[in-house]
């Protein structure tokens, strides 16, 4: 089935497909928060008589990217069918602000030699780590130190996904000549989320207990927001209904079918949306949109 355009979705609805731009707090693992999400949601919906029973169950719910226990920030949680939409957030930026405990009183040039890290970076995985201990490339696209006082500096790093803040701390310490280790950690956004409408799982489960106590939903739609709003990121290419329902059934996306596309490359990573907006697939462009027949986007996970 199909579903209807985004902001015309039930309660329910925004659950079985939805996203949380969650506050991670400091303490519990990103896999306990998700653990918790999927939970309340779950017992929201079970204990709720719905006139829209036809929406989904909330059986999982995922992190976007996952953060140490420590490490609080922008943690999106995708809920019910939306965790297939995982993907897409390594194709985005990560931002952080970290605090740099230095080994000994800063240098006058530290923002010059913080400046060099910007660019490719090499950096192999600390011995801790869930990913083969390999050498890679990682790209910084913005290191700023914002304050130093003393033998701390306070630092804005925007960079590609997967880079270890930690391991980027330690280098920039021995480029320093003083050393240095991370201290706290707070990631500010990971693209396309930030952090200027963050929601912290005291906002998530006072949402979830009005509209289960009160019947009232204006608070849940707040801090729960329908899916889509994690592609708007990439580039998007609207498909005519009846190729939804077939891309639904398992085919391609073929030209026929393509109403429009955004600027994208071949091989780059597009969602597919009714032209109402609702997502119905993730896929990689292949093809071009301007050909009468033959495969446009191949795709990577069916959304509906």
């Amino acid at each position: 089935m199909l579903r209807g355009p985004p902001e015309e979705r039930s309660p329910a609805e925004l659950l079985a497909f939805g996203v949380v731009n969650l506050d991670k707090p400091p303490g519990p693992s990103a896999h306990q928060v998700a653990g918790w999400v999927r939970d309340f949601a779950r017992e929201a919906m079970a204990s709720v008589e719905r006139a829209d029973g036809h929406a989904e169950p909330v059986e999982q719910a995922a992190h976007a990217g996952t953060l140490d226990p420590k490490v609080t920030g922008c943690l999106p949680m995708l809920t019910g069918t939306a965790t297939r939409l995982s993907q897409v957030f390594l194709e985005g930026a990560k931002e952080y602000v970290a605090v740099l405990e230095l080994h000994d009183r800063a240098p006058a040039d530290v923002e010059a030699i913080a400046a060099e890290f910007e660019g490719p970076l090499y950096q192999k995985p600390p011995r801790k780590s869930a990913v083969a201990r390999q050498l890679r490339v990682r790209e910084i696209y913005d290191l700023d130190v914002l304050e130093v006082e003393d033998r701390r500096a306070l630092v804005r790093i925007r960079c590609e996904s997967g880079t270890y803040i930690r391991k980027l701390c330690h280098d920039l310490g021995l480029a320093l000549g003083t050393g240095a280790h991370m201290g706290d950690l707070r990631r500010t956004a990971t693209d396309p989320f930030d952090d200027t409408d963050l929601v912290t799982m005291e906002d998530f489960a006072d949402g979830l207990a009005r509209w289960r106590e009160d019947d009232e939903d204006d608070w849940l739609r707040e801090v729960v927001s329908p899916a889509e709003r994690a592609l708007d990121h990439l580039p998007a290419v609207t498909v005519a209904p009846s190729a939804a329902e077939q891309v639904a059934q398992g085919a391609q996306v073929y030209a026929p079918g393509v109403i429009e596309v955004e600027d994208a490359d071949e091989g780059q990573l597009v969602a597919c949306l009714t032209p109402d907006g609702a997502a119905v697939c993730l896929g990689t462009m292949v093809g071009d949109a301007d050909a009468e027949e033959g495969v446009v986007v191949e795709l990577e996970r069916v959304l509906v």
